[in-house]
């Protein structure tokens, strides 16, 4: 297909370093002081759900779960924006491709060709996915092929889609059509969004938006969250290694990560919260939409000028005490992680089977109102499976798997709170990260097994009454409010929200997995 490509100049499987030397010869970025290409996205700093479009064929129609992050395109549609890409691919003087591998557990990983239009999408790539030795790469065989091409648009009348910017899978043709964005995200989902199709239906592994890491006896955890919760913080632990930052499979036997890099957000990022970040973002890494501090080549990592969705994608090889090839043993302890501005659920709280399956559905947490002018309460967030845009298939079927492997391997599933305290946003305080860190330390160190423990009153599920090191006063969260009835009218609103949402999904329930 990308053979087709006759006039222009190909550059395959550039080393990180040259992808950068041509990225400055363009002027399309530049190098910080600590020497990470910095460059600009474009319009786009962030995905476009919206305009995620999936063929529909017999493949997918009875087997996708249609809906705004999963919207219909026919397949004669993305034919003929296949072809108009590659045709105006063709016509350009240069372009780059990369072969590369997804899935770390060589079971299961799938070959990629990612062609590009600039050098620093390439880059992205190189620094996300698993570089082949150049043994493999004499034999690769690609099963899928992504094309990216941010100055191609779209005409939605020629070609089925919204806007002029698009990202389209088709799972018949194996292919991840991007075009009229440049943001880097969009790869990197594209592809997730595939593995969560075919990994589930052909090799029974649950697709997993999380992250991961392992202690020095072999103890795998999994910290499942969405942006906000702590799930990168909470998960880089200086004293066990990280498996992955971001997505991961679970099948019979362990854990894997799907990429060979991390995407992490530096917003407001220094060595003394995030070092394993800070000290990454050196030569090979690739800064995006951030700014520097005036007269200086130096990152401004509270510069929100372009948007607040700066980030940093680096090999995995940069954190210190990564885990390469990062695969491991099958989890010992999950945590769901949520940031609950209400201040209704306890810091920490053991789930049931059912309950977990309640709650992986439901994917909360809460976003703190920002500045718009009149916003005055926290904005209730639910992404079913803590990664709604992603999941082609039905969030029912991954929240069964998910069940199903907790009850076979008997593994405790934890909710942690990151949020609120003695009352919601704008009364209470966030509970600190001091408090968070200590639950995480107790779980996994098995302090936690012998207490006592009591049944939330209106959850259901199981509230430890002690903790090393955290005030026991921050355990139960209604002792904390000062007016206790308060607290149950919030407490009781949050599970009607709760129960609406999970009904979405399972209308058949009435009661929603409290006890």
């Amino acid at each position: 297909m990308i053979n087709s490509l006759l006039r222009s100049r190909v550059h395959y499987q550039l080393p990180a370093e040259k992808l950068v030397e041509q990225t400055l010869q363009r002027k399309e970025g530049v190098l910080s002081s600590t020497g990470a290409l910095m460059i600009n996205t474009g319009r786009f700093t962030g995905r476009s759900p919206d305009d995620k479009f999936i063929v529909k064929d017999r493949q997918t129609e009875s087997m996708v779960h249609w809906n705004r992050f999963n919207n219909p395109i026919q397949p004669e549609y993305f034919l003929k924006l296949q072809k108009d890409m590659l045709s105006y691919l063709d016509g350009k003087e240069d372009i780059w491709m990369r072969d590369a591998f997804a899935c770390a557990d060589n079971k299961h990983r799938i070959a990629l060709r990612i062609t590009t239009e600039t050098p620093w999408s390439n880059h992205f790539t190189a620094n996300m996915f698993i570089t082949p030795t150049s043994l493999e790469l004499q034999t690769i065989t690609p099963e899928w092929h992504v094309i990216q091409a941010p100055g191609f648009y779209a005409d939605p009348k020629v070609h089925g889609t919204k806007s002029a910017n698009f990202t389209v899978v088709s799972f018949t043709h194996k292919t991840i059509l991007i075009g009229g964005t440049g943001y880097t995200g969009e790869i990197k989902k594209g592809v997730f969004t595939v593995l969560n199709y075919i990994l589930p239906l052909h090799n029974n592994v649950l697709p997993m938006h999380c992250s991961a890491n392992v202690g020095r006896a072999g103890d795998t955890a999994l910290f499942f969250g969405l942006s906000g919760t702590g799930k990168t913080t909470l998960s880089s632990d200086p004293e066990r290694q990280l498996i992955g930052d971001d997505e991961h499979g679970w099948d019979d036997s362990g854990t894997f990560n799907f990429e060979g890099g991390c995407y992490a957000k530096i917003i407001n990022l220094s060595a003394q919260q995030e070092p394993q970040i800070y000290n990454a973002i050196n030569a090979g890494a690739l800064v995006e939409n951030a700014g520097c501090i005036p007269g200086t080549n130096q990152i401004d990592y509270s510069c929100k000028k372009i948007t607040e969705n700066t980030r940093v994608s680096y090999p995995l090889a940069f954190i210190e005490n990564a885990k390469i090839p990062s695969v491991s043993g099958i989890p010992k302890h999950i945590f769901f992680l949520t940031c609950d501005a209400y201040g209704v659920l306890p810091p920490v709280s053991k789930l049931s089977a059912e309950q977990a399956m309640y709650q992986y559905i439901n994917g909360y947490t809460a976003k703190v109102a920002g500045t718009e002018v009149g916003v005055t309460e926290p904005q209730i967030t639910f992404s079913a499976c803590f990664g709604a845009p992603f999941l082609p298939l039905h969030p029912d079927f991954y929240a069964t798997m998910l069940k199903e492997k907790i009850e076979k391997y008997k593994v405790p599933v934890w909710l942690i709170n990151t949020g609120w305290t003695g009352g919601g946003y704008g009364v209470g305080n966030r509970i600190s990260l001091k408090y968070t860190r200590a639950i995480i330390t107790a779980v996994l160190n098995g302090q936690l097994n012998k207490v006592i423990y009591k049944r939330h009153p209106v959850f259901g599920m199981l509230v430890p009454q002690a903790c090393p090191n955290v005030p026991d006063v921050l355990l139960n969260p209604r002792d904390t409010w000062p007016e206790p009835t308060a607290y149950d009218r919030a407490a009781n609103k949050l599970l009607q929200q709760f129960t609406a949402n999970y009904l979405l999904y399972r209308p058949e329930e009435v009661k929603v997995g409290v006890y």
